[in-house]
This record gives structure tokens, C-alpha cells and sequence, in this order.
């Protein structure tokens, strides 16, 4: 795994063989952060990413300096892998909390700028974190919620839905306040 951009750029993280989760592909990774760069100071961004696995997207948003990035992930070697990225880079605007993805959409009273979810794409119940985060009211004002998700899931029949974009096997569903 590797950081495309930012202060970290070029920086190579090595998760443990049999790790429980898939990385988002370089070439999907860059394909967002173009479109994100053209539309953000991450500077003066609060970040959610769930479902975080590697910490792939969180890191990429740290490289960019976000004001605050929180990882949420339930796995036990993500979270061991996660803090143990957090203590090498020693980034004080990180947080890595160990909680059910939904659970945590259920029960933080935190708003963001902008969440990340890149659930297994196999997950039941996928299309609940959309409408978790908006009956919730977890984004701010002028905030995006992002969902990378597989060919199978459809989103299009959420009202804050805006765009769908397709990298190879990969789809982020971007939502809107």
C-alpha cells in the first residue's frame, strides 16, 4: 500500500498477510483525490472514514493535511494495524476508534465535512449507511458522503445522491446536503 500524495507521499505500509479487507486500487485512489483536490482545502476538513481496513483513504487525507481524520473499523488486525500506523507516523490529528461501522453512525453526535465508507462490497444492509448519515444530520453544511461500493449496489433512489463514478471494478456514489 502506498501514499499517492501529500507530505507522506511515496510512503509504503505493508499489512499483514491474510489481512480482512481490500485496499481501494491506486488507480481508483488517484481517480478520487483529483476530483476531492478540485473541490476542498482538506486544511479545514473533518473526516470520517468507515470501514477504514488499511487506513488507505484516512492516510491519503492526512498526507493532504486534513484537520481531522477518524478511522472507524470493527476488525481487530485493522485496528491493530491502524494504531500501529498512527504511532509510526505520529499524525495528532488522527483518531482510531474499534466499533461496528453502523453502530458508530448510530451513536456519534460528531458532524463532518465529508465521510468515506468503503464497506466489503459482499455487506448486507451497505445501502443503511447513507440513510444513517443523512437521518442523522452527520454531515455539515455544503458536506459529501462518499460510498465505494461494487457493481451490484444501486444508490441512485437516494434523494442526496449526485453522482456515480466507475474505476474498473470499483464505483464511488458521492451525496450531498
Amino acid at each position: 500500500m502506498r501514499v499517492i500524495g501529500g507530505k507522506y507521499k511515496g510512503k509504503r505500509f505493508a499489512p499483514p498477510k491474510n489481512f480482512p479487507s481490500r485496499t481501494t486500487t491506486d488507480f481508483a485512489k488517484e481517480a478520487l483525490f483529483n476530483i476531492l483536490i478540485n473541490r476542498f482545502d482538506f486544511e479545514d476538513l473533518e473526516i470520517l472514514d468507515l470501514f477504514a481496513g488499511t487506513g488507505n483513504i484516512s492516510l491519503e487525507f492526512l498526507s493532504r493535511d486534513a484537520k481531522q481524520v477518524t478511522s472507524v473499523d470493527s476488525h481487530v488486525v485493522s485496528i491493530k494495524f491502524l494504531s500501529k500506523m498512527k504511532d509510526d507516523l505520529n499524525d495528532s490529528n488522527w483518531s482510531v476508534i474499534k466499533k461496528d461501522a453502523f453502530e458508530f453512525l448510530k451513536t456519534t453526535n460528531q458532524k463532518y465535512d465529508l465521510i468515506f465508507a468503503d464497506p466489503p462490497f459482499d455487506l448486507k444492509g451497505v445501502n443503511q449507511v447513507p440513510e444513517l448519515v443523512f437521518s442523522r444530520s452527520l454531515l455539515n453544511e455544503n458536506g459529501l458522503l462518499i460510498v465505494e461500493h461494487g457493481r451490484e449496489n444501486k444508490f441512485e433512489n437516494i434523494t442526496q445522491f449526485t453522482e456515480m463514478r466507475n474505476y474498473g471494478g470499483v464505483q464511488f456514489s458521492f451525496f450531498e446536503v
